[in-house]
């Protein structure tokens, strides 16, 4: 607990950095932390890694990143070999605009991932988060970078609530920007080491408090975790979804060497008429697939 004469501030950095030594210790040792990838490298496990786990996402970076090394790569390749490459990571569109991103890099980057903020925002595909994550991961710059799980460990240790607003507040952002070391080495390890703490104790569902480096501080903790067991569960029905029919049709599409005729497919058989052509609009005004053929039904990536 604070001490009384302690100032706000000084507390403050005294929490910072029982996470900064916590994650020393417990940091995942992920390929793309610590300087081991490239700046492009880092770009796209961040692309990859929106609402896609670690244990999925790094196979297919690994391959990505031996495939394509640079944006000049990517840029170079066709649409379709991306979206075939994304394979099973879902929301393929992700795919489609790295590939933009990649496209706009070396056009107005020379193929280099820029160092600043406004730089990277202004990218296809690049929004908030995902810049000042670039900044603070590959650049090693000062940021502020506040996902899901930045915002939950700050929410529950410094102001005591068990999940974060559906939407940033001005005053959210400012406390969390309060938090950040001045130093931009101090800064970036800041980032990924608040974020790693929801990701692996502080999580959403299963608070491991025993294990969290800010237990005595945490004023979620000493109020007794009020709000975790009434928390909403946020189920997402799957099967028989749109989603899970576009995710069908995708998996047809890129394991086929040549157009095929989707709404003549044994495979979609099951599939409500109205609710596949639905799903193929969708896809098609999307930009990830193309109608080959009208006369015959025929599409392809």
């Amino acid at each position: 607990m604070p001490h009384e004469s302690e100032s706000a501030a000084a507390r403050d950095a005294r929490m910072v950095a029982a996470v900064l030594e916590w994650f020393a210790q417990a940091g995942r040792d992920l390929p793309w932390r610590g300087g081991s990838a490239t700046p492009w490298g880092v770009l796209v496990s961040e692309i990859m890694l929106q609402q896609t786990p670690v244990v999925r996402v790094e196979p297919v970076w690994r391959e990505w990143m031996a495939r394509w090394p640079a944006p000049v790569d990517l840029a170079a390749a066709e649409q379709a070999d991306a979206v075939r490459a994304w394979g099973r990571l879902g929301y393929p569109r992700r795919a489609k605009r790295l590939w933009e991103c990649a496209g706009a890099l070396v056009d107005r980057h020379g193929g280099v991932v820029p160092r600043t903020y406004e730089e990277l925002v202004a990218l296809p595909g690049i929004g908030d988060y995902t810049a000042a994550a670039v900044v603070a991961f590959a650049h090693g710059g000062r940021s502020v970078v506040l996902d899901t799980n930045v915002r939950r460990v700050i929410g529950r240790a410094w102001h005591g609530r068990a999940l974060p607003a559906a939407h940033q507040t001005v005053g959210e952002r400012a406390h969390a920007a309060s938090l950040v070391p001045r130093d931009d080495a101090g800064a970036a390890e800041w980032a990924v080491a608040s974020m790693e703490l929801g990701a692996l104790v502080c999580t959403a569902r299963v608070a491991r408090c025993d294990e969290c480096p800010l237990a005595r501080e945490c004023a979620w903790l000493a109020q007794g975790r009020p709000g975790l067991d009434l928390a909403p569960r946020r189920t997402q029905p799957w099967h028989g979804t749109d989603r899970q029919v576009r995710g069908r049709v995708m998996a047809l599409l890129r394991a086929a060497s040549s157009p095929v005729n989707v709404t003549g497919h044994a495979t979609l058989e099951d599939v409500e008429p109205g609710q596949l052509d639905r799903c193929l609009e969708g896809l098609l005004a999307d930009g990830l697939i193309r109608l080959d053929d009208a006369d015959r039904g025929t599409y392809t990536l």
